[in-house]
């Protein structure tokens, strides 16, 4: 279990799954998701793929809990991620939507660039954000990741902007 100031960061099991879909399902935090809210079938199938990822490396997306009430409001952290053909160590989060607007996903962000380079010792951490989500290309900006590239992820939408940071 990792903690920041406010936010206590743990591996996810089977029971955060209820509010992993609440939050993964909600059209509010999908206004940028060229995919949609996920439908159960496909929440179960990411939840899944999350806890494999626990499995198999030894980290990865946290669910990601208010200190001062232990309420599951998001989940995020590392884990790879297809960019084209090629797997990068991804930072993402998505938060419920009574939660946005506090500094988390800042907070989520800068000690999981943190725990990227001072613990698992990796070079350089990658962010794929939709070019209208200006709050999250804030963050990321805020965070000291720089617009490095394109990615065309998403067929018929405009390409994906790609953000990095390196370890210096």
């Amino acid at each position: 279990m990792h903690q920041t100031e406010r936010l206590i960061l743990a591996i996810p099991s089977q029971p955060d799954f209820e509010i992993y879909f609440a939050i993964h399902s909600d059209p509010q935090t999908n206004l940028f998701n060229p995919n949609g809210p996920m439908n159960l079938d496909t929440a179960k199938a990411s939840f899944s793929e999350i806890i494999s990822h626990w499995e198999k490396y030894e980290f990865g997306n946290w669910t990601i809990k208010e200190k001062t009430t232990g309420e599951i409001i998001g989940f995020g952290g590392l884990s790879y991620r297809k960019y084209g053909s090629e797997s990068k160590l991804n930072l993402g989060y998505r938060f419920d939507k009574n939660h946005w607007g506090k500094g988390y996903a800042t907070e989520l962000s800068r000690h999981a660039i943190k725990y990227g380079f001072h613990e698992l010792f990796f070079p350089i951490i990658f962010a794929v954000v939709r070019p209208k989500h200006e709050v999250s290309i804030k963050v990321l900006e805020k965070c000291g990741l720089k617009l490095s590239g394109l990615l065309d992820d998403v067929p018929d939408e405009p390409q994906s902007l790609v953000y990095t940071i390196e370890n210096k």
